[in-house]
């Protein structure tokens, strides 16, 4: 790798790895992630910092945790009329002064481009060049995109998967003398589920099309985002760029839809158990990076100090990730375990069941629901404990056979939390326990929580 990277980097939004071939899936069809992931290193236990997405992503942009940006929900987020806990006075916006990936690479002389969803901002009145949009934090070519209306057309490109796609080729395809980072954040496949009528057919007469996590017009989606992908590899062979640009895909947490088969993960978007937390990642580089899975835990916090280290950069002192290059660049080499990988989700949402924090150290994962353990709440168990190892779907809370483990456990997280700066939530004075708990409103414009009847 002695002549600079090219670096593109596509970002699924509410994709689990349920929903990719080469993570085990007969119902969906990816066939240009699985050559992707075939020719380069797969992460099977990669995890997002997050439930949700805005913090989800700083992450990837930047290698800080959710908690120590303080900016731990989606933006703007809501809040309830009557919560038990109050949520903490939360950052709504990623810093400008934070340095993000393309910061670091147009301080390198890269061109910088960003395509699609960028949630960092104040709000959703993005102007060209304002603080918090992304001209402002590293990106000189930019195309800003939302999710659609629930009525738009499904019939043309309802997400702006062709739209992000031929802007990032146009990007890729430009003459220039510098190499490249293109970042293609997709809305896909965020709710409103939309597709084409005849592609949510096929997938129709499928087998599993009844299954609750195999939705035909989520497998739709899913193919459209797949054949981006392919277009995107076609555009660097026909450019000479595909033996050197790295390709990095991901999600940015897990799939949106709880389901009791589990998928094979329990839990979804929105809450600490793996199918919330779970994500795909690919790392491709023809030559360097051999083909390989990789076992090791991995977190979001890992992405902006790796795809740094493989182009030769220098991360910013004091991240919270760690460079994995090593490991991609040497099948062989042993990639040591973090210490502990931890979670902060202060705050109620239309589609979770409940603040919480959580928190992995070697097999073992504990979840702490932030109502019973600050709140006082007697509804449920305060933690859950289950061993990952023999229980990856979650089933058996081992918390009351294990009460060692749980308080020891229960002892760190506190203690990271204490390190890190994170937010707290209090005690809400005001609380009416005869009104019941409440629960976040949906955000202006969503079709509201599908899971309030069940």
């Amino acid at each position: 790798m002695n002549s600079p990277l090219n670096i593109l980097i596509v970002i699924a939004d509410d994709m689990g790895v349920h929903q990719l071939g080469c993570y085990g899936s007969s119902f969906y069809e990816t066939p240009h992630l699985d050559l992707l992931a075939a020719g380069g290193a797969r992460f099977a236990t990669a995890y997002s910092t997050s439930p949700v997405c805005s913090p989800a992503r700083a992450s990837l942009y930047t290698g800080l945790h959710p908690a120590r940006l303080h900016l731990t929900n989606y933006i703007p987020g809501t809040e309830p009329a009557n919560p038990r806990l109050i949520t903490p006075a939360w950052r709504p916006y990623l810093p400008v002064e934070v340095p993000t990936l393309g910061d670091v690479f147009k301080k390198n002389g890269y061109a910088t481009g960003h395509f699609g969803k960028w949630h960092f901002a104040y709000d959703y009145n993005y102007h060209p060049g304002r603080p918090t949009d992304p001209e402002s934090q590293g990106f000189d070519s930019v195309l800003v995109t939302r999710k659609p209306s629930s009525r738009a057309d499904a019939e043309h490109d309802a997400h702006h998967v062709e739209r992000l796609t031929d802007a990032a080729i146009d990007f890729i395809s430009t003459p220039r003398t510098n190499p490249f980072l293109c970042v293609v954040a997709h809305n896909t496949l965020h709710r409103p589920e939309l597709a084409p009528a005849d592609l949510i057919a096929r997938y129709a007469s499928k087998p599993g099309a009844d299954h609750a996590h195999e939705r035909p017009v989520v497998a739709a989606m899913v193919e459209q985002l797949d054949r981006s992908i392919g277009r995107l590899r076609a555009a660097l062979r026909s450019h000479g760029f595909e033996r050197n640009t790295l390709v990095v895909f991901t999600s940015d947490h897990g799939a949106f839809g709880r389901s009791q088969d589990c998928k094979p993960l329990r839990g979804a978007k929105a809450d600490l158990y793996e199918g919330g937390v779970r994500v795909p990642l690919i790392y491709s580089l023809p030559g360097p990076v051999a083909p390989q899975v990789r076992n090791e835990p991995v977190a979001g916090t890992d992405f902006f100090s790796t795809v740094l280290d493989l182009a030769g950069l220098v991360a910013p002192e004091n991240v919270d990730g760690r460079s994995v290059a090593p490991a991609l660049l040497d099948p062989a080499a042993r990639l040591a375990p973090a210490a502990e990988l931890c979670w902060h989700f202060p705050h109620y949402h239309h589609l979770g069941l409940a603040p919480s924090g959580a928190i992995r150290v070697g097999r073992y994962k504990l979840i702490e629901w932030f109502d019973r353990t600050i709140g006082g709440a007697e509804d449920g168990p305060a933690f859950e404990l289950y061993d990952l190892a023999s229980d990856p779907s979650e089933q058996h809370n081992l918390a009351a056979q294990e009460p060692a483990r749980t308080s020891e456990l229960a002892a760190r997280i506190r203690n990271w939390r204490r390190e890190i700066g994170a937010q707290e939530m209090t005690r809400n004075p005001a609380f009416d326990p005869a009104l019941g708990d409440g629960m976040a409103p949906p955000p202006p414009g969503d079709p509201g929580n599908p899971y309030s009847s069940q």
